[in-house]
């Protein structure tokens, strides 16, 4: 049994604050080629994960918030934000599943900030993910003022990262 409490979560938590990327998986699932992935995904504010979405092959993805604020959109084949999600435990929202074939991006909005994450396998980094081409690749110019635009958009904007 692996026991998810505080302090496994701290240790992934911990290890996201060092990271360039400020992000970290855990993975539960011992392979790539696993038909079910399962990961913490600890992430803090000013990561940047670019929209994507899991089609050729088809996933569905689910985030479950374990710690802090974590903002999931869904944006139109254009780029416009069509849904979206403020995951925060402690305000009883606490996951939610997106469909394959959807754009979508997941935004740390407090330090600490912990997912379970949960999407169908296996993973081919080749394949896995389909970025959009309307929003800056990680490590772009313009990465901060994508994000910054987002959380104006949700009316999030008066939070700081």
């Amino acid at each position: 049994m692996i026991k998810i409490d505080n302090s496994f979560i701290e240790v992934t938590s911990q290890k996201a604050k060092q990271s360039p990327r400020k992000r970290m998986n855990y993975n539960f699932h011992p392979l790539p080629d696993d038909r079910l992935q399962r990961m913490l995904n600890a992430m803090e504010p000013g990561t940047y994960v670019q929209p994507h979405k899991h089609e050729n092959p088809d996933k569905v993805e689910a985030f479950f918030c374990l710690r802090g604020r974590l903002l999931v959109v869904e944006y139109s084949p254009d780029g416009e934000i069509i849904d979206h999600i403020l995951l925060d435990s402690r305000t009883g929202n606490f996951g939610c599943e997106i469909p394959a074939r959807t754009w979508h991006s997941i935004i740390s909005l407090e330090a600490g900030s912990v997912a379970y994450e949960v999407k169908d396998g296996p993973y081919d980094p080749a394949v896995d993910k389909n970025f959009a081409p309307w929003a800056p690749k990680e490590g772009e110019a313009g990465c901060d003022e994508f994000i910054h635009k987002v959380l104006q958009q949700t009316g999030l904007s008066n939070n700081n990262f």
